[in-house]
């Protein structure tokens, strides 16, 4: 088993619960970790025996581009949609950040982290 991380993705995006949230949007942060068998890639050197970080990169920008209320439903759909589209990955943690959230105070980001194995692995 190994880990792929794909840290520090950045992106604008448009959620929250209020409606000036998703109407202006604000800078987000993704972080992602997956794993998986790296053995297979590690001895044939082909992209193609591993899991491909520019798809996960391509899927974390797909489902920030869909507004939601929460963080925590962007989070799952990033999930499911990584599990969906790479049979490979046995567990993922992603954590959303929504920088310099409006919540009346001087708070850098808040953080949401949710972390999931595939139902039929280990």
């Amino acid at each position: 088993m190994g880990i792929i991380k794909v840290e520090n993705i950045r992106l604008f995006a448009h959620h929250g619960c209020l409606p000036q949230e998703t109407l202006i949007g604000c800078d987000y942060r993704v972080d992602l970790k997956v794993k998986a068998d790296l053995l297979p890639s590690s001895l044939s050197d082909e992209l193609i025996d591993t899991v491909d970080y520019v798809l996960l990169n391509a899927i974390v920008k797909d489902e920030m581009n869909k507004p939601s209320k929460l963080l925590e439903t962007v989070a799952k759909r990033i999930i499911n949609s990584i599990f969906t589209q790479d049979e490979r990955v046995n567990k993922v943690s992603v954590s959303v950040s929504k920088i310099n959230p409006p919540i009346g105070g001087d708070v850098e980001k808040v953080t949401i982290i949710l972390t999931e194995k595939r139902k039929n692995s280990d």
